[in-house]
């Protein structure tokens, strides 16, 4: 039987004490926006509510992603789930915050495992579509997969959460997604040195390149870091 250690309000205060850091394009206005609109949120409205809606609209948008293949308007519905999730997710820990309703490890584990479980979702879902090809689906999945995996033991071991990777989090990656979703509506493909391909295949395969290369220097980076914090006696 596995024993699990008893939560203490030190080591439960120890884990908030992570520092959260967000340098992205639109983190400043977002903050502000988010921060408003959990001041003036219902009483009945909760931070678990919000994470059940965003994990349900990540799902959601996967479906209408596979449905998108015979019904190219459904990719609309995509665009919405989408916005539904940036609210869901981005709306549950600040609504806790501002309530002084915080429960770090709680709301650290199962918003990062709702992250995992709805971006497979989401990939099955453009897979299924045919505006790329499997291998692109699971080559995007897999390098997300790494680049989280990376920052979550560097929130462990580092006491420091990176929400972006220089300019770019999570509400940049669903703005990209959803002009590409506006793109597919005109036409599924892209014309790159004069060869004809899906163009989420030429963006799925960008944004996997850039991923995996990300999380090679941000572990060199994290690596040396603790190397220094830890030398050899």
């Amino acid at each position: 039987m596995i024993k699990t250690k008893p939560v203490t309000k030190s080591n439960a205060t120890a884990f908030a004490t992570v520092r959260r850091v967000n340098q992205s394009l639109t983190a400043s206005e977002e903050k502000r926006l988010l921060q408003w609109m959990a001041g003036r949120a219902p009483a009945w409205l909760t931070s678990d509510q919000l994470t059940a809606l965003g994990l349900g609209a990540q799902v959601g948008a996967g479906i209408f992603y596979a449905l998108s293949r015979s019904h190219r308007h459904a990719l609309l519905l995509v665009i919405l789930c989408v916005l539904l999730n940036w609210f869901g997710d981005s709306m549950d820990g600040t609504l806790a915050r501002v309530r002084r309703q915080q429960r770090p490890r709680y709301g650290f584990y199962v918003d990062h495992m709702v992250d995992v479980f709805g971006s497979v979702a989401l990939m099955c879902g453009l897979g299924f579509s045919g505006f790329l090809h499997w291998q692109t689906a699971i080559a995007m999945l897999v390098t997300f997969l790494l680049l989280s995996s990376e920052s979550y033991l560097a929130t462990y071991t580092l006491s420091c959460f990176e929400l972006s990777q220089g300019i770019f989090g999570p509400t940049e990656i669903r703005l990209l997604l959803i002009i590409g979703n506006l793109a597919l509506l005109r036409s599924p493909y892209s014309t790159l040195f004069g060869h004809k391909m899906l163009l989420f295949d030429l963006g799925g395969t960008i944004a996997s390149v850039c991923m995996f290369v990300l999380a090679i220097v941000v572990t060199l980076r994290h690596t040396a870091e603790l190397y220094r914090q830890e030398p050899l006696p």
